[in-house]
C-alpha cells in the first residue's frame, strides 16, 4: 500500500520536509517512489504539485495526517 508522507531533510534545528510517495512499510527517509513537493516550516513555504498529488490519490495512495492538513 502506498502512502504520501513527509521525509525529513536539513540540519537538526533547521528541518525541511519533502512530500514523498513511498511504500507504507519503508523507513521515513528510505526508498521513495516519487517526490511531489516540499515544505519549509520556518518560512511557512509549501510547494506541492497538486496534479501529481491528485493522481497518486486516484492510484490508491493514502496521505498521512500531516500531509492531509498541509494539502487542504
Amino acid at each position: 500500500m502506498l502512502r504520501i508522507r513527509l521525509s525529513q531533510t536539513g540540519k537538526r534545528h533547521d528541518r525541511k520536509f519533502r512530500i514523498t510517495v513511498a511504500e507504507r512499510r519503508s523507513k521515513r527517509d528510505g526508498k521513495v517512489i516519487a517526490n511531489i513537493g516540499y515544505w519549509d516550516p520556518r518560512e511557512d513555504k509549501l510547494v506541492l504539485d497538486k496534479s501529481a498529488y491528485a493522481e497518486w490519490i486516484k492510484k490508491g495512495a493514502q496521505p498521512a495526517a500531516a500531509v492531509q492538513k498541509l494539502a487542504a
